[in-house]
């Protein structure tokens, strides 16, 4: 009776307290060996930034008699300090600021507009619509150019920030609207439904019960807008001719075709444009994980 008693209350092992550390220790030789792979994988991506670091740090003498991949002697800030002046860097850096942070959160809120209708207004003619939409994310931005300049001179928008952020905008909810009508078709029912019993209306369900459910996707689309945009080059760099409205690409490009700048004026030049986004990604790092595991437990 005793031995029966014993047995019947003996604690799982899965349960004890020191069941994690054994899951620990149970780590074989294949989890260490993806750790390598991944910590491999890493290093070769961060292999191109290196090489930018360096030549962006040495003078014209030391890329000449070393070659690109060896580490400067110094720190040689001259290279940077001449293309931020050239080009007024602050200034193309706010306008590039501006422009991407208008267009993702425009887009973003034009794309959830467009998909509340569509997901789970469920209009007519939904189908085709998302057809378009399909379209639209295929057809090559040089399709666009020309249409778009002529609308632009006849609305007197030319050479403004305002219309390459009206044309993005546009763009970018394109794909916003394919995505989120996806997700919102799959909306839990019972929550609108119990929203329509307490009174509320359509814009209320929108953004007292909808938009917070989805909020980690909205994020996630928000980071890809504004990086998306930071780095289109066609459009800006026709739209915006004018030095004081230029953006990072448009300004790079513009000095590298004019033959203007030497291989370390040109890494200081594509380290400063790249560094912006690399912060905007080690800010939102958490809001992309949290964005792309949204959903995957119930």
């Amino acid at each position: 009776m005793t031995a029966t008693l014993t047995k019947r209350t003996r604690t799982p092992a899965r349960d004890r307290p020191d069941a994690p550390a054994r899951r620990r220790r149970r780590r074989g030789p294949a989890a260490y060996a993806v750790l390598v792979a991944l910590i491999a994988m890493a290093g070769i991506m961060l292999i191109p930034f290196v090489v930018v670091l360096f030549n962006a740090l040495k003078t014209p003498q030391e890329y000449s008699a070393n070659g690109p991949l060896a580490p400067p002697d110094g720190i040689y800030l001259d290279g940077v300090r001449a293309f931020w002046e050239r080009t007024d860097f602050g200034q193309v850096l706010v306008n590039s600021a501006v422009i991407s942070g208008s267009v993702a959160v425009l887009a973003v809120l034009l794309s959830v507009l467009n998909a509340y209708a569509l997901g789970i207004g469920r209009i007519k003619g939904r189908m085709w619509v998302l057809v378009l939409l399909l379209l639209a994310n295929t057809l090559p931005q040089e399709a666009l150019v020309y249409p778009l300049y002529y609308l632009s001179k006849e609305f007197g928008l030319y050479d403004t920030r305002i219309a390459v952020i009206i044309v993005f905008t546009v763009i970018q909810s394109a794909f916003g609207t394919y995505l989120l009508s996806s997700v919102l078709s799959a909306f839990p029912r019972p929550l609108l439904e119990a929203a329509r019993i307490d009174g509320a209306g359509r814009f209320q369900i929108l953004w007292r019960v909808v938009v917070p459910v989805i909020r980690p996707t909205l994020l996630v689309l928000m980071v890809f807008f504004f990086v998306w945009t930071w780095n289109e080059f066609l459009i800006p760099m026709v739209f915006l001719i004018s030095n004081d409205n230029q953006t990072v690409s448009v300004a790079l490009g513009v000095l590298q075709g004019q033959r203007m700048m030497d291989a370390t004026m040109s890494s200081a030049a594509s380290l400063l444009g790249l560094l912006p986004t690399v912060v905007f990604f080690l800010i939102f790092q958490r809001t992309l994980s949290r964005g792309l595991t949204a959903g995957a437990v119930k």
